[in-house]
């Protein structure tokens, strides 16, 4: 069942669209700050750094979002364009305008993820690895990045030198004079657990922790649909492939 059960934006009944895409954008204080007018002249494009890499472009993003029309939107809301932006607000800098795609970008994502449309595009089911991971570390330990997760395993790329050392990590921080993971001020040090407990009420109160259940649900049913095997694990096929899986249509020529 969605969290947001009971609202008519959520609904889409065999690709039939009855939702109000623009309207929900519109209450979203990203979206206010984000577009105050398009004149189309591309230079949010041209300063952007995914988009000289991703088929991305983030004044189609405007454009689009512009035109009120819930099927393009849609198409945004289903498709991975979205989730090439890096957020680095490069846009915003440069934009005679004022405008900032940046803030677009976050609202159509926030969007996709409560209507359970993030599931239809490649990038966009690379949010439940975010979830489990920095998501949950959060809770975890109070930080979004720990360190000793970030295993050789899961991220190859880092070398022998990165699997020295998460063996050394504690004595390496001794030869530095610090204390790691301990009670007192330092790298990675512990959150008291009261802490964490207020944290995750945070999270119970605004919705955050509904939204991760809903993100798990959703990503659960499109496993099923396309056959991989799925569970609370890491390692499972359906999380392996998000991992790993490049169809080859995400970046430039």
């Amino acid at each position: 069942m969605c969290p947001y059960a009971g609202h008519a934006y959520i609904c889409v009944i065999k690709k039939t669209i009855t939702v109000d895409y623009y309207k929900e954008l519109s209450s979203d204080v990203r979206f206010v700050e984000g577009l105050t007018g398009c004149l189309h002249c591309g230079t949010c494009t041209a300063i952007c750094p995914a988009a000289e890499f991703y088929n991305y472009d983030p004044r189609i993003v405007a454009e689009t979002v512009q035109t009120r029309d819930n099927n393009k939107i849609h198409e945004l809301l289903t498709g991975n364009m979205i989730w090439y932006c890096g957020e680095c607000m490069s846009c915003k800098t440069r934009c005679p305008r004022n405008n900032a795609p940046g803030l677009l970008i976050m609202a159509l994502r926030a969007l996709s993820v409560r209507t359970g449309l993030f599931t239809e595009s490649e990038k966009g089911r690379q949010q439940l690895v975010l979830k489990r991971t920095m998501g949950e570390w959060i809770l975890k330990y109070g930080y979004c990045l720990y360190r000793e997760e970030m295993t050789v395993e899961d991220h190859p790329e880092q070398g022998p030198t990165w699997e020295w050392q998460n063996k050394n990590l504690e004595k390496l921080f001794e030869r530095f004079g610090v204390k790691y993971r301990g009670d007192e001020p330092g790298p990675l040090r512990k959150i008291p657990q009261e802490a964490l407990d207020e944290l995750q009420r945070i999270f119970d109160v605004t919705g955050a922790t509904r939204l991760f259940e809903f993100i798990e649900e959703k990503s659960a049913e499109k496993a099923a649909e396309m056959g991989l095997e799925f569970d609370n694990r890491l390692d499972c096929r359906y999380v392996n492939q998000l991992y790993n899986l490049d169809s080859g249509i995400h970046t430039k020529d």
